[in-house]
């Protein structure tokens, strides 16, 4: 009985040490769990600031489209979303609707678009990281039309762009001058007649939907590219408008060579 008895005891002092470690330990989670969300804070927004500065490096980021060159699959003042993912195993192909960074012959008449204030231009800096201000970029929007070791021309004898001497299906194409067929020296503006040029390898050759209003590959052939875009400086493909409302839904690539 004695050994039972002292048993027991031993049994029960145990059980009162363990209960009141058991309470302590619920009374510290208590206070985890009541400190107050000002506290809190700080660490949410680093933590979302490190999410918008991966998603804008590596995902994708919005853009705002700042001219009519794109009509009518893209209008002035549309914002975009520009995904990176598909080019990072391959590369852009024939219909992508893609932005770039304009080629040194492209930016002559580009202006800056950060404050002259050392401070202030930080500060844009910093924000264009997460995505909140653009790039200081000549970023432009065109439809990829030929790619590496293809060669384009316009016009064939109903006036179309050829791509290896195929006519391209081009439904997207808004406000092209019209073509005089059968009028052999008709005097058509800038743009209209060109090529061919073999597009080099590494590089495409882009157009605006909106043919007379594109300042695209057309118009610098001329430099040491032939007018032609690196692959290296696309930045992405538009996938969808998502500004204004009513023009909010997603933008195809149509691949004009596609038979």
């Amino acid at each position: 009985m004695a050994d039972e008895s002292g048993s027991v005891g031993v049994s029960g002092a145990g059980e009162g040490r363990s209960g009141a470690g058991g309470r302590a330990s619920r009374r510290r989670q208590q206070q985890r769990k009541q400190r107050p969300f000002w506290q809190e804070l700080p660490v949410l927004i680093v933590i979302a600031a490190v999410i918008a500065a991966l998603m804008v490096s590596f995902v994708g980021r919005p853009y705002v489209i700042p001219s009519q060159s794109m009509d009518p699959t893209l209008a002035i003042g549309d914002r975009i979303y520009v995904q990176k993912i598909s080019y990072f195993t391959s590369d852009p192909e024939p219909g992508d609707v893609v932005v770039f960074v304009g080629p040194p012959s492209w930016n002559t008449n580009y202006r800056s678009i950060r404050s002259d204030n050392a401070m202030v231009r930080g500060v844009q800096n910093f924000f264009s990281w997460f995505g909140l201000v653009p790039p200081d970029e000549n970023d432009l929007v065109k439809r990829v039309i030929a790619v590496g070791g293809q060669t384009v021309q316009c016009c064939d004898a109903q006036g179309r762009v050829t791509v290896d001497g195929k006519p391209l299906d081009e439904p997207y194409v808004e406000d092209d001058f019209p073509w005089r067929q059968g009028q052999a020296n008709a005097v058509y503006p800038a743009g209209r007649v060109f090529g061919p040029v073999t597009v080099p390898e590494g590089h495409l050759w882009v157009m605006g939907d909106n043919r007379n209003e594109s300042a695209d590959s057309r118009a610098h052939v001329g430099d040491e590219l032939q007018g032609t875009v690196p692959v290296d400086n696309v930045r992405g493909m538009t996938v969808f408008k998502i500004w204004p409302p009513g023009r909010m839904g997603p933008v195809s690539a149509e691949d004009p060579q596609a038979e």
